[in-house]
C-alpha cells in the first residue's frame, strides 16, 4: 500500500534497488525492476530522481523475459507522470519499446503497448484500451 511505499522510501532503499539493476544478478534485476515498478506507483518522482530511468532501459533490451517485463511495467508507472517522459525518451526507451511490443510475448508486449501509448507514441488509444483488458485479464 502507499503507506509502506513511502516507508521503504524513507528508509533509503531506492538507491541501493536502483544499483541492483546493474549490478544483481539476472533474477534480482528482473525483480528489482517489478520493486521500483511497485515503488513507482506512488514515487515516480523518488524513482526517477535516482536515476533508475537508464538502467531500466537497458533491461528492455538484455534483460531475460521477466526484466523485461517488469522494465517496461516500471517505466509505465513512471510515464504516468508527465514529468518523467522527456527523461524515458532521451534514455533511449522508445526502440525497445517498439520491439517488445512488436515482437515481445504475454505481459512484456502488453506493457510495453501501454508504455508506448503513455509516452505518446504508440499506435492509438484502442489498442491501448484492447492491451489493457487483454492483460488484466489474462
Amino acid at each position: 500500500n502507499s503507506d509502506n511505499r513511502v516507508a521503504i522510501a524513507e528508509a533509503g532503499a531506492i538507491p541501493p534497488l536502483v544499483e541492483l539493476l546493474t549490478s544483481g544478478t539476472d533474477l534480482a534485476k528482473g525483480n528489482t525492476a517489478g520493486a521500483l515498478a511497485i515503488l513507482a506507483i506512488t514515487l515516480d518522482h523518488e524513482v526517477a530522481s535516482a536515476d533508475a530511468i537508464p538502467p531500466l532501459v537497458t533491461l528492455l533490451t538484455s534483460g531475460t523475459a521477466a526484466a523485461k517485463e517488469n522494465a517496461a511495467f516500471a517505466l509505465l508507472m513512471l510515464a504516468i507522470n508527465a514529468d518523467n517522459r522527456p527523461a524515458i525518451k532521451s534514455a533511449g526507451a522508445l526502440p525497445p519499446l517498439k520491439n517488445l511490443a512488436e515482437a515481445g510475448a504475454g505481459g512484456d508486449k502488453r506493457l510495453a503497448a501501454l508504455a508506448l501509448e503513455v509516452l505518446g507514441d504508440g499506435p492509438g488509444l484502442c489498442l491501448l484500451f484492447r492491451s489493457l483488458i487483454r492483460y488484466w485479464s489474462a
